[in-house]
C-alpha cells in the first residue's frame, strides 16, 4: 500500500474525512488534514491527537519513513479538491486559481453554485461561469467572520 492509501484507510476507519496530505520537499514532515463533516465546528485538538496517535502506530508498522507527523484541521480557508467538497460547500464564497486561463485570467472569486458533469459553477461579479474540474489548480473557501453587535447578535 502507498502512504496515501494507508492514511485514507486509517483516517476514515476512525470516522474522519481525509481532506489533504502534504509532504515536505524531502518527505521528512508528513502533514495530514482531517475533518468531521457532520460536526459544524469541525475537528478539535482531541480529534487530532486521536488520529495522530493511531497514524503513528500504523505508519511504524507499515515502515513509512518520516521524521515528524502533523495532524490538523483544514482551517477556515480549506482547500476544495474532491467533487464532494464542491457539492458540500455550495453557497460559500471561494477563490479559484486555474491551470489554463479563461477569458485571459487565471484567478477568480465568487459564490460556489455547485458542480455537475465535471464542471464547477461559480457566480462572480462579472456573471456566472463554469470551470472544468481538471482545470482547477487550487480552490479555497474564503473565511467568513461575523461581527457581533453589543447584544451578541451577528451584524
Amino acid at each position: 500500500m502507498d502512504v496515501h492509501d494507508i492514511l485514507e484507510k486509517t483516517v476514515t476507519g476512525l470516522g474522519y474525512e481525509l481532506v489533504d496530505i502534504e509532504r515536505s520537499p524531502r518527505g521528512r514532515v508528513l502533514r495530514v488534514f482531517i475533518d468531521k463533516p457532520e460536526r459544524p465546528r469541525g475537528v478539535d485538538v482531541e480529534d487530532c491527537a486521536l488520529v495522530s496517535n493511531q497514524l503513528s502506530r500504523v505508519l511504524a508498522v507499515e515502515e513509512v519513513d518520516y521524521d515528524r507527523l502533523e495532524v490538523s484541521s483544514p482551517g477556515l480557508d480549506r482547500l476544495l479538491k474532491k467533487v464532494s467538497d464542491f457539492e458540500r460547500f455550495a453557497g460559500s464564497e471561494i477563490t479559484l486559481k486555474l491551470r489554463l486561463p479563461s477569458s485571459g485570467r487565471r484567478n477568480f472569486s465568487g459564490t460556489l453554485c455547485g458542480v455537475s458533469d465535471g464542471k464547477v459553477r461559480l457566480r462572480t461579479d462579472a456573471g456566472d461561469m463554469e470551470v472544468e474540474l481538471g482545470n482547477i489548480d487550487r480552490a479555497r473557501l474564503v473565511p467568513r467572520f461575523e461581527t457581533m453587535k453589543s447584544g451578541g447578535k451577528p451584524v
